[in-house]
């Protein structure tokens, strides 16, 4: 397949899976049963601890072994450099998360609905830049089709992890007074970033090359800094959920499958 097709196919893929999410709106028009949003947000954050580990952490290591640096520092400086990106655009941007009702960000003057957005749209940079760095990664290799098949685990997790996470836009908008048609439309567009960043990612990879594994670390940092800020917290695993703690452990499994059998 051409190396251009199979980032696209990647990105595609997972803001595909996004709407797919949004679309249970369709199914569950008034509250959620709290155990459905349990199994969904631990779900989703099973995968991402994976993912995050797996297809970013532990190939940014390889990689900078492979060109002759310690492998562990730009992973550590990576890692941290993503967690306080995303720990400044939490105090920046104004948004709202949909299950605590509480503001973070800049005082705004936008709508609860406009925050309730902009909640998720944030979060889904980094997913977004994983895919398009793994992807790049591949390229890079050429001669290992290896490379691709875990670029594509990676997309694979990512995208089933969106599912929940397109619901958990779509639904808390409907229950704000949204159409159901127009929730769908809002929460299948929140997941737009994603493939904007990756083929931005993609586009730049020429020029990214030498801070290759520097960039999958900030990828994996920023994350497992949603995971730990908003889906485990949101999943309720506070109150002891075994749903919840379970569905993580399962999301972690099916992402560390992908991962060996594809990678």
């Amino acid at each position: 397949m051409n190396k251009l097709l199979w980032p696209v196919f990647g990105t595609s893929f997972i803001f595909l899976m996004t709407c797919l999410g949004s679309s249970v709106v369709f199914f569950f028009r008034d509250k959620t049963n709290k155990s459905v949003q349990t199994v969904f947000l631990g779900f989703a954050a099973g995968i991402m601890i994976a993912a995050s580990v797996f297809g970013l952490l532990v190939p940014a290591i390889e990689e900078s072994e492979a060109s002759g640096f310690i492998g562990w520092v730009p992973a550590a400086a990576g890692f941290l450099i993503g967690v306080l990106f995303l720990f400044a655009l939490d105090k920046i941007i104004p948004h709202l998360h949909p299950e605590s009702g509480v503001r973070e960000g800049l005082s705004s003057s936008m709508k609860r609905t406009t925050l309730l957005v902009s909640a998720v749209t944030l979060h889904n940079i980094p997913e977004g830049m994983a895919v398009g760095l793994s992807f790049a990664l591949a390229a890079s290799h050429s001669d290992d089709p290896m490379m691709y098949s875990s670029a594509v685990a990676l997309a694979l997790g990512i995208g089933i992890q969106n599912f929940p996470e397109g619901a958990a836009v779509s639904l808390p908008l409907r229950r704000e007074g949204f159409s159901t048609g127009k929730s769908f439309l809002v929460g299948c567009l929140s997941g737009a970033t994603e493939p904007l960043f990756g083929l931005l990612i993609l586009l730049i990879s020429g020029v990214i090359g030498p801070f290759m594994p520097w960039l999958l670390a900030f990828s994996a940092g920023a994350m497992l800094y949603v995971v730990v800020e908003e889906l485990i917290p949101e999943a309720h695993l506070d109150e002891h959920s075994h749903f919840g703690t379970m569905s993580v452990m399962a999301g972690f499994i099916i992402m560390m499958i992908l991962d060996v059998a594809l990678g």
